[in-house]
Parts: C-alpha cells; sequence; structure tokens
C-alpha cells in the first residue's frame, strides 16, 4: 500500500511501501492505477530527503509520460524526458546512502498532470516542480528504504 491524495496510486513489484528497495543498479520497475480524469502527462521524481545536503538529494526526474502509461518498467525511462538529478545526469541513480548514516527513505512521487507541457529536458526536481505546481491535478507517494 503506498501514500496517495485522491485516487492515484503507485506501487513497485519490486518493493512495498516502507520496504527496503533492493540492491541493484537500474531504476525498480514502477507502476500506477486510477489515474484522475483530465490527466494529460505524468512526471515521477525520485528524492531522498534524508541525504546529508540542504535540500537532499534527487535520484531521477522524468517527465513528459503520456497519459496512458501505467508505468516504467526496470531500467526503463527511454521515451520520457530526463530531467537533471542532483549530479546533473538524466539517469536513475540508485540509492547509496553514506555508511553509518542510518536509513534513508527514498520518495518516488508520481504526479498527474491536466496538460502535457513539453518541457525542455535537463529540469532538476525544484524546476520542474515549479512549472507543474499549477497543473498538479492528483499526486501519489511510494516510500522505499535504505541503508548502507
Amino acid at each position: 500500500m503506498s501514500f496517495h491524495l485522491g485516487n492515484l496510486k503507485i506501487s513497485s513489484p519490486s518493493f512495498g511501501h516502507g520496504e527496503r528497495i533492493p540492491e541493484q543498479h537500474v531504476s525498480p520497475p514502477i507502476e500506477w492505477s486510477n489515474a484522475p480524469g483530465g490527466t494529460a502527462s505524468f512526471a515521477l521524481v525520485v528524492h531522498d530527503p534524508d541525504a546529508p545536503m540542504t535540500y537532499g538529494f534527487t535520484h531521477w526526474v522524468i517527465y513528459g509520460i503520456p497519459a496512458g502509461a501505467r508505468g516504467i518498467p526496470e531500467g526503463g525511462s527511454d521515451g520520457y524526458v530526463k530531467g537533471a538529478n542532483t549530479m546533473g545526469s538524466g539517469e536513475y541513480l540508485p540509492p547509496s546512502p553514506p555508511a553509518g548514516h542510518g536509513v534513508h527513505h527514498y520518495y518516488f512521487e508520481l504526479y498527474a498532470l491536466d496538460a502535457d507541457l513539453d518541457l525542455p529536458p535537463g529540469l532538476s526536481r525544484n524546476e520542474l516542480l515549479e512549472r507543474i505546481d499549477d497543473h498538479i491535478i492528483e499526486q501519489a507517494r511510494l516510500v522505499g528504504t535504505y541503508s548502507n
């Protein structure tokens, strides 16, 4: 079960809400259901607010996901617009918290948008959220954990 606002739901066959994300070097499969009426596109952000940095650490930013999509396969974001993770890359960065920092929480946040905004590639998490803020119909959150 995942946290959600409204009926939109997000999950992963690889881990449950609050469970440890399996160690792997590619993005886990993500699935969603119950998209609200009027959804024109989706955006997905993976963020670790527990990272020892002022604004946490963003692992993945993708958007321009068509309204008909119901998930992203393991390792698969091709065909979607890639934003910039904290390191400036458009690729998924797997969990890797510093040793001795305890359990980190990884927020997989899915946004259902009322428009396909045709945003340029390379937006950071904050830039994306600024641009989509007025277009979010619903959002859902799946939280995985990881520690070294």
